[in-house]
This record gives structure tokens, C-alpha cells and sequence, in this order.
């Protein structure tokens, strides 16, 4: 595998899942594949699961590792071409990339939208270059428009803990004080979508997505209609993505929030996030703290998605 950004780089879904928990269940048993490999993670944006887990599923596999933040002791990089570079920034992604490259033998990249340039958000503009220009296996640790490692644990997590075959599982909207990228909703209905499962998406009016990502996802308006007899529950805000209202918050409407009178509605669902999340905004203390809320495990195996992810790019480096 030369990249990871979206499912389709993934290959089969029933495969992935087999070989992640077979990475669960022997965490080190694949520790010489990445000796005298050397992972670089490029962050732009700041990070507290991806980090760790990211770093500790290379380690798990015998890499070296390092870690760049691009905006915390490295030169402030410029990231279009034609640029007279007379202000702040003192390198060019141009040259950035490729030496980069040359000091690792695969890169991470996590870089957020900035609701600048819907256009430039949407091509990928930073990730695409590190694909282009660095000369090694790029995967994505969040982009503008996706976030494949989480999703990915997210499918493992279901997997793990459904008692049927095609479960129900609804994504929430949720109010939120800042507006936040698509990113993980967008990555969560692709990978949902393609695992086939019983798949609901509720948001305010406003709030529809890319239909790229959404696709065969039935939309429902009446969050307590779409919860009704749901198996998981996975709530998350994002800011606006229709036009003209791309990178807007739209609503901070409470009585979205994920409570215990709307996990009453569902089938005993679990309850999921991508952590972090705010607590009596998103989702209130009571079911967050739940048996039922599998936030901790979700988290966790944000370590196999990346590891599987990892491995098969040492692979195909042999």
C-alpha cells in the first residue's frame, strides 16, 4: 500500500478487519518488519490520540520514529506556488517535502481544513503534495475532508461489539461552540457506507454533507426518529458544508445533545465519539460515562487501525 487517505485504499473491509484483530491479539509479532524503517508524522494541527497511538503501532513494529509539528519549531512553510515570499513563511512545501522524505521512509500528515478556500479544502492540497513530492508511502493521520485512521478503528470497534450481522447505526449532529471541519463525519459515512451496514444520519437542516460521502445514507431531520431502535449511536458536530455557508455554525441547538432520554429511543445502542469531545454539548456526563459508551475502547484501537496501516506500507517496501 503507497497511501492511505480514503477506504478504497483499504482494499476488502472483511480482510482489514481479520488482519486487525490479528494485530490485536499479537501486537508485536510483526516487530521486524520495520527495523531500520523510519516513520516520519508531520502534524499541522494538534493531536493527542493520533500522536500516540500512531507513534506506539510503529514502535509496535520495530520503527524509528519522528515527529515534525510544522507550526511549533519548524519554519513556517508556504504552500502555494507563484507566492512572492516576502512575509512570514521561510520555506516552500516545494522543497520542504522532498527533503523530508529523504529522512524517513514513510510519512504521516495531518493537516485540518482551514474554511478558507472550500475548493482548496476539498483537493487536499497539503496531503496531495506530500503524495506527489516526498518520494515515499503517505497516509493520512486527518485531513481536510477525511479521517481514515479513525474510521477505521471506528469499524473495528462495531465489529467488535455488534450481535448482528447489518446493525443500526446512526450518525448524530450535535451543538458545538466553534465550528469544526467535516472531517470525521465525512470518513465516518464512507467507511459505514461501505461495511453495508443499517446506516441513518441526522443533522438540523443545513448541515448536509457531500453527497460523495453520505451516498446511500437514508437522512433524517428528527434526531429522536432517527435514533429509534438504533444498535450504535455516534455523535459528532461539524461546522456547514453547502455553500454559502461552508465553514459556519449554523446552530448550537441543546436539545440535540446526546442524553439519556435519546439513548432510551435506541436498542440498548453503545454510544461512540471520536474523543475529544465536550461534555453536555456533544454528549452529557450520565451516558458518556455508561456501560454503554465504548469511547475508551474506540480510542484504543485507534493503535491496530494505524498499525495494520503501517504494516502493509512496510510491505510493500520490501
Amino acid at each position: 500500500m503507497k497511501k492511505f487517505t480514503t477506504v478504497n485504499d483499504i482494499g476488502n473491509l472483511d480482510q482489514a478487519v481479520k488482519e486487525a484483530l490479528e494485530v490485536k491479539n499479537n501486537r508485536f509479532g510483526y516487530s521486524d518488519l520495520g527495523r531500520n524503517r523510519t516513520l516520519l508524522m508531520v502534524f499541522f494541527n494538534s493531536s493527542l490520540r493520533t500522536r500516540l497511538s500512531t507513534q506506539k503501532a510503529a514502535l509496535n513494529l520495530g520503527m524509528n520514529v519522528i515527529v515534525l509539528d510544522v507550526n511549533q519549531g519548524a519554519w513556517k512553510l508556504e504552500t502555494e506556488r507563484g507566492v512572492i515570499m516576502d512575509g512570514d513563511k521561510a520555506e516552500h512545501m516545494l522543497e520542504a517535502i522532498p527533503v523530508m522524505g529523504s529522512y524517513c521512509d514513510i510519512i504521516g500528515v495531518r493537516s485540518f481544513a482551514r474554511f478558507e478556500d472550500k475548493r482548496a479544502d476539498y483537493d487536499e492540497e497539503i496531503l496531495e503534495q506530500f503524495i506527489k513530492y516526498s518520494g515515499r508511502p503517505v497516509f493520512s493521520m486527518e485531513a481536510a475532508t477525511r479521517h481514515p485512521l479513525q474510521s477505521f478503528a471506528d469499524l473495528i470497534t462495531i465489529e467488535e461489539h455488534k450481535l448482528t450481522k447489518r446493525p443500526k447505526v446512526v450518525m448524530t449532529w450535535a451543538p458545538h461552540p466553534r465550528a469544526l471541519p467535516q472531517a470525521v463525519p465525512n470518513s465516518f459515512a464512507e467507511w459505514i457506507n461501505a461495511a453495508d451496514y443499517d446506516f441513518v444520519i441526522t443533522h438540523p437542516h443545513g448541515y448536509e454533507l457531500d453527497p460523495i460521502f453520505t451516498q446511500n445514507a437514508r437522512i433524517e431531520y428528527d434526531q429522536d426518529k432517527a435514533l429509534e431502535g438504533a444498535a450504535f449511536v455516534y455523535a459528532k458536530n461539524w461546522a456547514a458544508y453547502t455553500d454559502p455557508n461552508y465553514g459556519k455554525i449554523l446552530s448550537t441547538d441543546r436539545s440535540w445533545t446526546i442524553d439519556s432520554r435519546k439513548m432510551a429511543l435506541t436498542n440498548n445502542a453503545y454510544f461512540m465519539h471520536c474523543l475529544p469531545v465536550r461534555r453536555n454539548m456533544i454528549v452529557t456526563d450520565d451516558v458518556i460515562e455508561s456501560d454503554r459508551s465504548i469511547v475508551i475502547p474506540e480510542a484504543a484501537n485507534r493503535e491496530i487501525s494505524a498499525q495494520v496501516v503501517l504494516k502493509r506500507m512496510l510491505e510493500s517496501l520490501k
